[in-house]
């Protein structure tokens, strides 16, 4: 990330007739031209001859009076501005950090060089100095909601979940439609940090602008790990019925979901519509998983042909002892017969 530190030469004049106790002690007008001039030939490329002129002077000026330590700062500073321009931000960092550790620095212009070095330390990977230095300055100024989405994803980086979800919520407080990005942020960063109602809240709210198929599985699977299969399979019907999710595998998903959601009859209804079309293999574990369905949803009579179709595939013991115990259970009477090759047929009346 390329970090580009603001230019000089709007605030050196100002800088020149200031006299108050609490601000910049005055430069001579020879360190003014020479720092209008190094300004000049860092807009026009020269950063690396900038920033060794900019550096001799500094060290030039090392140890003297008040007014002497102003400019030194001031050299430093424009180091700095020299080195980012350079695709360095870890020296330009450095730099800015040398030149607020200057004696007499008024409280606001340390802060302008602690907010750039900053973001000068993230930028340049260095997550664990830079979130400190951004903690420090947002402790003291309000800044803007880029200002807390980057310091989240900052301690995001650090593995630091508890402190970047602070962060992401106050982020989110000052930000009323997060972009993707941010969304995506957030939610990895409240999961990470066991917050699921928050993350999945999130999801769901930014679910109406997606047609990206991952968000959707990403939000019913987040809807099932804090506890609402419910919500679970609502989140994944709505996906569906939107042609956002499709295919066999998605539809029986769904069927899956509304079994475990509580509206078997649903997932019946699933599943029966997708073995009639073909969408869904008519095998074993469809059928069973059909059968399961008209089971928990009480219908009986279809609970009973979907379970006596399972036996007749699967032509197992415990298929057909199920099939009878359900007959039981509903109080109907089965009538099974078996084939001399061990299939089994049945039928059941009240």
């Amino acid at each position: 990330m390329r970090r580009r530190l603001p230019l000089l030469v709007v605030v050196l004049l100002g800088l020149v007739a200031v006299s108050s106790a609490q601000a910049a002690p005055p430069l001579e007008a020879t360190f003014i031209e020479d720092l209008q001039r190094l300004e000049a030939r860092l807009q026009g490329g020269e950063s690396a001859a900038v920033e060794r002129r900019a550096l001799e002077q500094a060290r030039r000026l090392a140890g003297g009076n008040a007014a002497d330590r102003w400019a030194r700062a001031l050299y430093l500073q424009l180091a700095a501005g020299a080195a980012s321009r350079q695709d360095e931000p870890a020296r330009a960092a450095d730099l800015l950090a040398e030149a607020r550790g200057l004696d007499g620095l008024e409280a606001a212009q340390h802060d302008r060089w602690l907010y750039d070095e900053a973001r000068l330390r993230l930028a340049a990977g260095q997550h664990p100095q830079g979130s400190e230095l951004l903690t420090e300055w947002l402790a003291r100024h309000r800044g803007e909601p880029r200002d807390r989405w980057r310091l989240a994803r900052a301690l995001a980086e650090l593995e630091r979940w508890e402190a970047a979800a602070t962060w992401v919520e106050e982020a989110l407080a000052v930000t009323p439609r997060p972009d993707a990005g941010q969304r995506t942020l957030a939610g990895t960063v409240l999961r990470r940090a066991g917050r699921e109602g928050q993350a999945l809240s999130l999801l769901v709210g930014g679910l109406a602008d997606s047609r990206e198929p991952v968000r959707w599985r990403e939000a019913a699977a987040l809807a099932q790990r804090a506890g609402d299969d419910g919500q679970a399979a609502a989140i994944w019907e709505a996906g569906w019925r939107a042609g956002i999710l499709s295919g066999s595998d998605d539809l029986r998903r769904l069927a899956e979901l509304h079994l475990v959601g509580g509206t078997p009859a649903r997932a019946a209804e699933y599943l029966e519509t997708g073995l009639a079309s073909g969408e869904l293999v008519d095998g074993e574990a469809n059928r069973r998983l059909l059968a399961q369905a008209w089971e928990r949803a009480r219908d009986r009579e279809r609970a009973l042909a979907a379970w006596q179709a399972v036996a007749e595939l699967s032509e197992k013991e415990e298929d057909w002892a199920r099939l009878a115990r359900l007959a039981r259970a509903y109080r109907l009477t089965p009538s099974i017969s078996r084939t001399k090759g061990g299939s089994e047929s049945s039928s059941a009346r009240p």
